[in-house]
């Protein structure tokens, strides 16, 4: 495998141990899937064999972004005004997406997979975690084994979220039968999953978290044999809460959803949970003493009309947090570097009467580099420095667009916001995307076989 010399860097963002920080006019090398040395002249000194250098002149070097929510599936509904959140309650929104749901079949899985990485990409992400909770009976069982399909195909390190759901619509949820499983055929191909994929070396490219759905929308065991099964194999738990769904969760089980999901287990470092805007300051100060993180989606607060999180008290409390696309179903783009200037702009936006000050611009870069990282328990990913992962990407300032704005690269993508896909995206030490173009992959194919596999559902 080639190692790259990126030589003579205009900026390259980099963890220092305590906090982001800028190094400027610097080379970095790569070797294998490894960063191997950040520094100036690297290119004077004795290079690894089949070493290929590339003039960065120009060129900011950010870490390779992570995300930690997404629902891949839900990029064949976007854009769709006939299930415009502005135009339906809740209710009826649930009632109308998920029989639309029910219908993707296997190929859709898998092409979903690919539109949504793809995106996900072009914007500097390279490690993505989805939650994966939609499994028509029809479709099967292997779309899980399709998304890592869709992965290895681009090159992308691939967390897969193995979700379900349980309880019928006849006990309370918002799930179609045909969405259903039990809870012993969850466990079954979580296990399945865990066996057949899950890799925790370091540098590993495929891992699987245990994501039962949500609470509102499963039985009591679930999520228990979730949380066991995932101790005993010791991956990653993930599921949504405080979405607006406590009062229902209160109703049922006498406790909002955080002490319920406490209670049963699921809870802890080994577990994050995604969104959490509507709660409370004693169930964030009870979330960071077990340590369990949050997946912060910014955008979907646009199209909902819910609260905004209060990520600076998330960020007071000492919560871990990192940040998530969601799916298509809430925000109709898988462009994480979007999210991060969202985020912050929101935080802004709600500042005024809040107990916390927002937190710095670098810090939403953090929440998406080194905060995700944490979250899914990968400590050889999320940072540009040596011995870490070279999953990094780069953007060429020497563009109008960013005339005024290149003394401070740490705060540019929270503040100015990228509005167009990177120069080039490494991920394991391979560029799988560098000028307009998937190496090695022809985008236009991609595009035709995606869009004939959306042809097939009838909406």
């Amino acid at each position: 495998m080639a190692g790259y010399l990126l030589k003579n860097c205009a900026a390259v963002v980099i963890d220092d141990g305590k906090r982001l920080t800028t190094r400027r006019n610097v080379d970095v090398l790569t070797d294998g899937p490894a960063i191997q040395a950040i520094g100036d002249n690297l290119g004077e000194r004795e290079l690894p064999a089949k070493t290929i250098t590339r003039d960065a002149s120009g060129w900011f070097v950010y870490p390779g972004l992570v995300n930690t929510h997404h629902h891949f599936f839900q990029t064949f509904v976007r854009n769709r005004a006939d299930l415009d959140w502005t135009k339906l309650s809740v209710i009826e929104w649930l009632d109308r997406i998920y029989p639309v749901f029910s219908r993707l079949n296997e190929d859709c899985f898998y092409h979903s997979s690919v539109t949504a990485m793809a995106e996900l990409i072009k914007h500097g992400c390279t490690t993505a975690f989805d939650h994966q909770y939609c499994f028509p009976r029809h479709a099967g069982k292997r779309l899980v084994d399709r998304q890592f399909e869709a992965a290895e195909l681009l090159g992308m390190r691939f967390h897969a979220g193995r979700g379900g759901n349980t309880l019928p619509k006849s006990e309370g949820s918002t799930i179609p039968d045909a969405m259903l499983e039990t809870t012993d055929e969850f466990i079954a191909d979580c296990a399945r999953l865990i066996d057949n994929y899950h890799d925790n070396r370091p540098f590993s490219m495929r891992q699987v978290v245990v994501a039962p759905c949500q609470p509102v929308n499963s039985y009591r065991e679930t999520f228990v044999e979730s949380a066991a099964l995932a101790r005993d194999r010791g991956v990653r738990m993930h599921t949504h809460v405080g979405e607006g769904e406590s009062t229902v969760i209160a109703a049922r089980h006498g406790m909002r959803t955080v002490d319920y999901c406490a209670e049963l287990g699921f809870a802890g470092p080994d577990a994050f949970y995604a969104h959490c805007w509507e709660l409370n300051h004693d169930e964030l100060s009870r979330m960071a003493t077990d340590g369990t993180g949050v997946s912060h989606c910014p955008e979907p607060v646009y199209l909902v009309g819910a609260e905004v999180t209060d990520i600076p008290a998330m960020e007071a409390f000492g919560l871990r947090i990192g940040l998530g696309c969601d799916g298509a179903a809430s925000n109709d783009n898988s462009n994480l570097l979007h999210c991060v200037h969202s985020a912050y702009m929101l935080q802004c936006l709600t500042a005024s009467g809040r107990r916390h000050p927002v937190p710095a611009p670098v810090d939403f870069l953090g929440y998406a580099t080194t905060g995700g990282a944490a979250l899914l328990g990968r400590a050889d990913i999320g940072k540009v420095a040596p011995g870490m992962a070279a999953d990094l990407f780069a953007i060429d300032t020497r563009r109008m667009d960013y005339v005024g704005t290149r003394h401070d690269p740490l705060s540019l993508i929270a503040r100015v916001g990228i509005g167009m896909p990177t120069d080039m995206t490494m991920i394991n030490g391979r560029i799988v995307w560098e000028n307009g173009e998937f190496i090695g992959l022809d985008e236009k194919r991609l595009f035709a076989e995606a869009e004939a596999a959306l042809a097939t559902v009838t909406f």
